[in-house]
């Protein structure tokens, strides 16, 4: 395989690894806002959610459009956006149950 589609390649798998959380977190997100009750509390904690997928949602965006001379060994091996999905779901997980028991 050549580099360039050994590139391609890992790009794309970086790219659907955030399209998924992201699908994770929309999920959360909906099931929140159906249960929402007038819990000044979780409306506000689902406020911050929704701002924190936004700007997470655009990061992938940016992504789909970077050109792959323009990925790193770095943008691969950071795993800080990651920790940041997966922090933003828990934090949803927690409020869902919260709010459907």
């Amino acid at each position: 395989m050549t580099e360039m589609n050994q590139l391609n390649r890992m790009i794309q798998q970086h790219i659907l690894e955030h399209e998924s959380r992201l699908k994770h977190v929309d999920e959360l997100l909906e099931r929140a806002q159906q249960k929402i009750a007038k819990e000044d509390d979780a409306a506000e904690q689902l406020a911050k959610a929704k701002q924190e997928r936004d700007k997470l949602s655009s990061q992938v965006e940016e992504f789909k459009v970077r050109a792959p001379d323009q990925w790193s060994e770095a943008d691969f091996e950071r795993t800080g956006p990651m920790v940041v999905w997966d922090t933003l779901a828990q934090q949803l997980e927690k409020l869902v149950e919260r709010m459907e028991r």
